[in-house]
């Protein structure tokens, strides 16, 4: 009994430290970090990146970024992925790709969603997504690699296509062009 005491005692206290969090307060976020650090688990990680997503102090936002980059739970990384993978946190993206290269935790399963993050969005995000893959251990499962492979590959040839159509649609606007001056060369 006194061991079911203490998980309720404990997750009564992530509760308030939770509460704290949310406040957007900067110590009791900084404290409140602390806290978790001792008493927290991976149900305290999406909560906390809400919080960070709204909108902290530049010092509390280092602090979230050390924070998430210290864990060393295995099961962590699937939380951490379902943020990365909901746009609604999109314009953290980069800070949060931060912390998972510099975390002790392996990603390797999933480096199909790093290529997909990397393909669909900026240089910035891509940047990241290369460093972890470049920092991935594995080891890999063959279904992973092949499923980013056809990834890399239909973006390559995408891109291509489309770097085709872009030439096609400047040596158009070119002509366009020589057109429009041989025109205004007429009525001089």
């Amino acid at each position: 009994m006194a061991s079911a005491e203490r998980a309720d005692e404990r997750r009564a206290k992530i509760k308030s430290i939770l509460k704290d969090f949310n406040t957007g307060d900067e110590k009791k976020i900084i404290d409140g970090l602390k806290a978790l650090k001792v008493n927290g688990d991976d149900n305290v990680i999406v909560p906390i990146i809400d919080v960070w997503n709204k909108g902290v102090s530049p010092t509390a936002e280092q602090e979230i970024i050390n924070f998430l980059g210290d864990i060393k739970s295995t099961t962590s990384a699937q939380s951490i992925m379902d943020v990365l993978l909901n746009e609604e946190y999109n314009k953290i993206h980069v800070q949060l790709l931060t912390t998972i290269w510099n975390s002790k935790v392996d990603y390797s399963e999933y480096i199909v969603d790093f290529v997909q993050m990397a393909i669909q969005n900026d240089f910035l995000v891509a940047l990241e997504c290369l460093t972890i893959i470049e920092n991935m251990e594995g080891p890999f499962e063959e279904h992973h690699l092949l499923d980013a492979e056809i990834i890399l590959r239909e973006f390559a040839e995408n891109h291509n296509e489309k770097k085709a159509e872009e030439e096609n649609k400047v040596q158009m606007i070119v002509e366009i062009s020589k057109l429009v001056k041989s025109f205004d060369d007429q009525v001089m």
